[in-house]
């Protein structure tokens, strides 16, 4: 809902009745969103909730099945990236996307240099790309190779490329995901100066502390509709993330659920698993585990532009959640444990030793295995089989050396299968044609089958069905209970709470609390994660 009308001229740029749907997806339904002049609008919501898909659909590069977009009180329908930018809508992406072999000035002017006699002015290129550069009080040497200058720098670089085409609307997407605190106030400093000159700025972000520090309004999406728009003086904190994750889930209700599948369906193994469920819930592991000894210890543990120095600790025995919204920190912690990314400070102690984990091998070889929140790019291949899949892991700990026998492949892989419970024609079968819970499934057997002593599993349910939820979390508690260490992320707060002995809440990249089970509740935790203000 948008609040009543106020005393804001007309919005530059106003889309209203957008629906967009792809095949078996309806990515976004009847979404609207007004950009006022000198206001910086910050678009908000979970992965998924339609963000990125209204942004292409606002440049071009998506058609909307239907709706309007007007822009200065006139129709316009871009039909492509070009086109919007020719119509005044530039774009800033995540990832800057300019050429760091070619100077400054020549990716300000790429495509667009301007000539005299047929050929390339570049006195006058230089000139007007220093002139451009300087209304955004960067003072640098333009016919530099731009790979010279750092990314806040080349993120300048990019807004100045975007001004160049006289745009009325500057859209940047993500931009400050890879930029440390005072690169963010460096380009905060130069979006308040251009809000002052009259532009409609579009801010893409995650960042709570970023959206309250530089936002006029904000619109909030979920679930391919637009849930709200805001003034931002007049919108909490922990109301923004409560609008952001919809209403609260009673943990008991995804509880209640499954036991109604059950009962309708009469499914044995499944109701096994739901009375194992809850046999596990009524014990306190959270005082076994606070005795036993930690697996893992991270001091200082941080990479530049994705994670600030933060201390962990994860004890034998324990399963502990990591909560936060997208982007918050989450998957860049799991990450920088399982060595996918280079850590630039701080250090990881296994079992009491120092250990430095270059790459993942490193990781695997101390005991250590990851699931991945992007099942079909990181996780699954899918044109491999069910037994391939279940054997990546083990062979690469083993090395290409010491190949697995066939016929230890496949009773490795009829074991998983069967003890899991994952629904396949056979082992043969490519994982790819199995649903999205049996894949989920499979992936949990290739790390079990390194018989590790942690597992990180970053959002091992999403997308998947009630019951095959139920059963994987069954699965990963009974493993906790009999001694291996658990890092467990997920978006959906009720099953982290349900699930964990100890929470650790991520906010804007940083770990902001460390809570007992029990500390929390559905409430709370949204308190937390809101922080300061809200």
């Amino acid at each position: 809902m948008i609040p009543a009308a106020d005393t804001s001229p007309a919005p530059v740029l106003e889309l209203s009745g957008i629906h967009k749907q792809f095949p078996g997806v309806k990515a976004l339904s009847d979404v609207g969103l007004r950009l006022y002049p000198g206001e910086v609008h910050t678009l908000m919501g979970q992965n998924g909730a339609g963000k990125s898909t209204l942004i292409k659909v606002l440049t071009g590069v998506y058609a909307p099945d239907s709706g309007a977009i007007v822009l200065d009180g006139r129709a316009i329908r871009p039909a492509s990236t070009l086109d919007a930018q020719r119509l005044g809508i530039s774009t800033v992406y995540q990832e800057v996307n300019l050429c760091p072999n070619l100077s400054v000035a020549e990716n300000i002017f790429i495509g667009r240099y301007p000539r005299r006699w047929g050929r390339i002015d570049w006195a006058a290129m230089e000139r007007q790309a220093s002139t451009l550069l300087q209304q955004l009080k960067v003072d640098i040497d333009v016919t530099a190779p731009l790979s010279r200058y750092p990314l806040a720098i080349q993120q300048m670089v990019a807004i100045s490329r975007a001004l160049s085409v006289s745009a009325r609307v500057l859209i940047l997407d993500e931009p400050t995901s890879s930029l440390d605190d005072s690169e963010v106030q460096l380009l905060f400093s130069v979006l308040r100066g251009l809000r002052a000159q009259g532009m409609a700025i579009l801010f893409v972000t995650h960042f709570l502390e970023q959206t309250y520090a530089i936002s006029d309004r904000i619109t909030v999406m979920r679930n391919g509709e637009r849930e709200g728009e805001y003034r931002c003086s007049e919108l909490s904190r922990l109301a923004l993330v409560n609008k952001m994750v919809g209403a609260t889930v009673d943990a008991s209700a995804a509880a209640a659920e499954l036991a109604a599948e059950v009962a309708a369906s009469g499914d044995l193994h499944c109701a096994a698993v739901a009375e194992t469920a809850a046999a596990s819930a009524a014990l306190d592991p959270a005082q076994a585990a606070a005795t036993a000894p930690a697996f893992l210890q991270a001091r200082g543990l941080g990479r530049k532009g994705a994670l600030a120095p933060l201390d962990l600790d994860l004890h034998c025995g324990e399963l502990l959640g990591l909560c936060g919204l997208l982007g918050s920190g989450r998957t860049e912690t799991a990450r920088l444990l399982f060595g996918a990314d280079k850590a630039d400070s701080g250090t990881i102690s296994v079992g009491g030793r120092p250990r430095n984990f270059a790459t993942p091998r490193d990781a695997i070889a101390a005991g250590i295995g990851f699931c991945s929140e992007d099942r079909k790019h990181e996780g699954a291949i899918l044109e491999l089989s069910v037994r391939e899949n279940i054997i990546l892991a083990l062979q690469a700990k083993r090395g290409m050396l010491r190949a697995i026998p066939f016929k230890q492949q496949q009773a490795l892989a009829n074991d998983y299968v069967k003890w899991l419970g994952v629904k396949t024609p056979n082992i043969e079968t490519s994982i790819g044609s199995l649903s999205g819970g049996n894949q989920q499934k499979v992936l949990l057997a290739r790390w079990l089958a390194t018989a590790p002593e942690m597992l990180i599993l970053d959002e091992p349910t999403r997308g998947i069905d009630v019951r095959a939820k139920q059963e994987i979390m069954d699965y990963v508690t009974a493993l906790c209970r009999k001694g291996m260490a658990i890092l467990f992320i997920s978006s959906e707060l009720p099953e982290v709470l349900r699930c964990s002995d100890r929470i650790v809440v991520m906010r804007d990249r940083k770990a902001c609390g460390d809570y007992p089970r029990g500390a929390l509740d559905d409430h709370t935790v949204l308190q937390v994660i809101a922080g300061a203000g809200a």
